[in-house]
């Protein structure tokens, strides 16, 4: 009998398998029939009656409800692609760049990379059902609070603006821009997993290969777009594909549609309208995804 060779791809592949058996797992036993439940929701009508509920199958009318009929979720659901248009592009420049400066070596290193990774922290479900609770208090002194709110809103973006433009910029990128800086703490609050993310990324490139370019003569510009940027270049599209579902998850229409289910107690509708957000969801990832995808830099 002849031994059976395992080929490299054949073992990548089955490490890959292996990788997410318990994501596979889980989604088989606890997610998949809630998945098609939701799905019997959509296409009908749930009336609570006593010891459970009824359906009775009323085809498309809760999307044509939520397209048409609803007076909020279309909004909603422009507002959350913009934003989302307008914060991903900010959050991975601001991740990049900041993983960059958290991997040179300087005292302090330690703490600064937990310090960018704070916001991640203190904006998880945990510390905020600790707050609610009243096991600690975040919010501090509203006075001083509304001191440091009111110092943010006096900020006078006049003076940038009217530089740039004397610069020659064109109008659409200094309004990019002035949109960036008045998002700065959402930004900074959606960055700390993608920094990790790119330090891993940065940690795992060979030291020999910036030996070479500075023995070359590169300068850091060069070595930075030549080396480090096809480098990461794997990670950005994973950091991308996070940030946009992770855009999605914490915008207004999610709290709609949890809203139209449990407080209207309008099942029907509140599926449709997830169903709908997966589909846009799912089809900007899978053109983010097609499109970034051919300038991935792989090094094998």
């Amino acid at each position: 009998m002849k031994n059976f060779h395992w080929t490299l791809a054949r073992r990548r592949s089955l490490l890959g398998i292996a990788f997410i058996s318990p994501w596979l797992i889980g989604f088989i036993f606890l997610f998949l029939y809630p998945l098609l439940q939701s799905v019997r929701f959509s296409f009908s009508k749930l009336t609570i009656v006593e010891g459970g509920y009824e359906l009775a199958a009323i085809g498309w009318g809760n999307f044509k409800n939520a397209l048409m009929i609803n007076p909020t979720f279309n909004r909603l659901l422009t507002e959350s692609i913009v934003d989302m248009i307008v914060n991903v592009p900010l959050i991975l420049f601001f991740s990049l760049f900041s993983a960059t400066l958290l991997n040179q070596k300087f005292r302090g290193r330690l703490a600064a990379r937990a310090i960018f990774f704070l916001p991640v922290i203190l904006a998880s479900n945990a510390i905020a059902a600790a707050e609610a609770s009243g096991l600690i208090n975040l919010i501090g002194d509203s006075n001083a609070i509304n001191e440091m709110g009111n110092a943010a809103s006096s900020f006078n973006s006049d003076f940038i603006v009217m530089m740039l433009l004397d610069l020659g910029i064109p109008t659409g990128f200094i309004d990019y821009l002035t949109e960036a800086i008045m998002r700065i703490y959402d930004i900074v609050s959606s960055s700390g997993v993608q920094i990790i993310i790119f330090l891993a990324a940065l940690q795992g490139i060979p030291g020999t290969m910036y030996e070479v370019a500075k023995i070359e003569g590169a300068t850091a510009y060069e070595t930075f777009w030549k080396i480090t940027f096809p480098m990461v270049s794997p990670l950005i599209l994973t950091n991308m594909i996070y940030t946009i579902i992770d855009s999605f998850t914490t915008s207004p229409i999610t709290r709609t549609i949890y809203t139209t289910a449990f407080t209207t107690q309008d099942f029907g509708l509140s599926a449709a309208m997830s169903w709908l957000y997966t589909l846009v969801i799912g089809i900007m990832l899978i053109v983010v995804g097609i499109t970034v995808s051919r300038r991935v830099f792989y090094y094998n």
